[in-house]
């Protein structure tokens, strides 16, 4: 099963699948360590419900809900979001 990163709650894990983002974002995205097969958990939401934190590669990076729409994640290896 696979969804967006903007869907995942805070206390829950995913694995990135893939990238739909394009240019100047992809390159973003990809930068901060959001590739194929990475960990992400998302810690926070702020008040008004955008941005969003995730804990990426022992980094807490803010994102916002239009962007992590452009990020494919899934389930981790066991089967199960955390």
């Amino acid at each position: 099963m696979m969804r967006n990163l903007s869907e995942i709650k805070p206390g829950e894990t995913a694995v990135v699948k893939s990238l739909c983002a394009h240019g100047s974002m992809r390159r973003r995205l990809l930068d901060i360590g959001l590739v194929e097969g990475t960990h992400v958990e998302c810690v926070g939401v702020s008040p008004l419900g955008d941005p969003a934190a995730y804990l990426i590669r022992g980094a807490v990076i803010a994102i916002r809900a239009a962007d992590s729409r452009d990020v494919l994640v899934g389930e981790d290896r066991y089967g199960t979001y955390l």
